[in-house]
């Protein structure tokens, strides 16, 4: 799945940028932590499968918080509790949503609580993963943070924002993976300044919304990491001891970060629409992915304007699904200009796709065409996993009019008659490591 374009609401003076996924039943308001920017968090796979699949049962807004990311910039002593709050009714009205589900991840759960307490007829629930109502320790708050704590984080921030070292403390289970840590490095430094980062963590320690608490009517789930090193399990127990009628959800995970694990969207699933399937038993399956889409359809566009663009379109979609009907492909996505589909055989997926390249070149178009083989989600009759990121990626490094395949799909066709050369290593955005790709030459 491509990243979603992404747009700006305004709260008050300032551009907040949101973007939407989905088309579910529900409306779906998703914020993570505070260290974000949209574009580059989607870069990441397991951040793209969390919001892919929480849209399998509703349309999600996910937004950077003002002052990060693609938001405006803001003065750091004009940044209030309330206009972060005002901030979640701003998304949701230029999605033209009048009522959603919450699901905020660490700092944003204040935010998240102060807009339930005040707007409950625009919160049909509340689900709050690893968050808090106030950070620093108290006299009457011995689960928060002491303030030596408080210092090390300031401390790690000046020396190390942007370099993704915070990452072992936020994801300690996956952060030794190949890439990941620049790859946090990189939405660090996308987020914030290191002076924004270290105004914004003060800001977060100075903030306390526990006297809102008692005040929420909104059916809602606290679900805590118990290994969470960062925010401790026993901020998630005095949100549900003091939130009217929440339900606590432990889960064994050292993790700050809200990985895409079956048990948590599993359990959001459930509190929110009263059942799992969509999410947690998702059908995963095998499959060689596909993704096709055709060079430079916007100046396609502006050459040949609107009409006689339309035919050429029509064609196009034509041809495709002859390919499909005659390779055996499962059509996901058909979206102007870009095809997304499924086959389970990597020969037929490849003989597809160049099928779908020579027709089309005679009309004039030329078509990029990426292909890899991997565990899919299927849910609804949409797909989401890794394999669909790597395909998307695969075809972005593709030539016009080449046909790109990883290794995994060229080994699995050893001794169909395809031919290949090889194209070297190539870094595909938001994956770990380099990828050895292979230009199909003969599709015997």
């Amino acid at each position: 799945m491509a990243a979603p374009r992404t747009q700006y609401a305004r709260s008050g003076d300032v551009h907040l940028a949101y973007q939407v996924i989905g088309h579910g039943p529900r409306d779906i308001v998703f914020v993570l932590d505070w260290a974000s920017h949209l574009e580059a968090l989607w870069d990441h796979g397991f951040v793209a499968e969390l919001v892919t699949t929480l849209a399998q049962f509703g349309r999600v807004l996910w937004f950077d918080m003002r002052g990060i990311g693609l938001s405006d910039r803001v003065a750091h002593e004009s940044v209030a509790a309330e206009e972060w709050m005002d901030d979640v009714g701003a998304v949701m009205d230029a999605a033209e949503s009048r009522r959603a589900v919450l699901i905020a991840h660490g700092h944003a759960a204040q935010m998240a609580l102060l807009f339930a307490a005040t707007y409950p007829e625009r919160v049909t629930s509340l689900v709050v993963v690893n968050g808090f109502a106030r950070l620093s320790r108290a006299d009457d708050y011995p689960a928060g943070m002491p303030a030596a704590a408080q210092e090390a984080v300031l401390s790690g921030i000046e020396a190390g924002w942007g370099t993704g070292a915070l990452g072992y403390v936020l994801g300690p289970s996956v952060i030794d993976q190949p890439g990941m840590q620049d790859w946090y490095g990189k939405v660090e430094r996308y987020a914030a300044s290191p002076g924004t980062a270290l105004a914004k963590m003060r800001a977060v320690f100075d903030l306390d919304v526990r006297n809102v608490l008692p005040l929420i009517a909104t059916p809602t789930l606290v679900v805590h990491n118990r290994g969470d090193q960062y925010i401790r399990p026993a901020h998630g127990r005095y949100l549900a001891e003091h939130i009217p009628g929440a339900r606590l959800l432990e889960l064994d995970s050292p993790d700050h970060w809200p990985l895409p694990d079956p048990e948590l969207v599993g359990a959001i699933e459930e509190f929110v629409t009263g059942s799992r399937g969509t999410a947690s038993d998702a059908d995963r399956f095998l499959a060689t992915v596909l993704v096709v889409d055709v060079v430079a359809s916007t100046e396609h566009v502006i050459e040949l304007g609107d009409r006689r663009w339309g035919p050429v379109l029509d064609r196009f979609e034509d041809t495709v699904q002859r390919a499909l009907a005659t390779y055996r492909g499962d059509l996901v996505n058909l979206a102007g200009d870009g095809v997304l589909a499924t086959f389970d055989g990597p020969a037929r997926a490849i003989r597809c796709a160049c099928y779908v390249r020579d027709s089309v070149q005679a009309n004039g178009l030329a078509v990029r065409c990426g292909l890899h083989a991997g565990e899919v989600l299927r849910r609804s009759g949409d797909v989401a996993g890794i394999a669909v990121h790597i395909g998307a990626r695969v075809s972005a490094a593709a030539d016009p009019g080449e046909v790109l395949v990883t290794r995994t799909v060229r080994d699995l066709v050893a001794g169909s008659g395809i031919g290949f050369a090889d194209r070297g290593e190539h870094e595909l955005k938001g994956l770990p490591e380099r990828w050895p790709l292979y230009s199909v030459t003969g599709a015997a």
